[in-house]
């Protein structure tokens, strides 16, 4: 009885284990492809900026896009840390 009772927890715990890898690598990859879209939406600030008239707005679109750039690195460390830690 004890060694069915041991089985039975066991395929419980490796099923339950099994769930949160699933939800882990979902969760990766949704932050991958976040990160993704802060990337293209940099590039696309990027070249707002050598299209804008004037300096103070290519400045501010520069910035925009560096800002975003570092958004999608701290979202990709992010998941990178999550993964490890799961």
């Amino acid at each position: 009885m004890k060694k069915i009772s041991f089985a039975i927890a066991a395929a419980g715990l490796l099923s339950l284990a099994a769930c949160n890898s699933q939800q882990a690598e979902n969760a990766e990859a949704n932050a991958e492809a976040r990160a993704d879209n802060l990337h293209s939406a940099a590039d696309n600030l990027e070249d707002a900026s050598e299209a804008a008239t004037t300096e103070n707005a290519e400045d501010a679109l520069e910035n925009a896009a560096e800002n975003t750039e570092a958004m999608a690195d701290n979202v990709e460390e992010n998941a990178d840390n999550q993964t490890d830690v799961n």
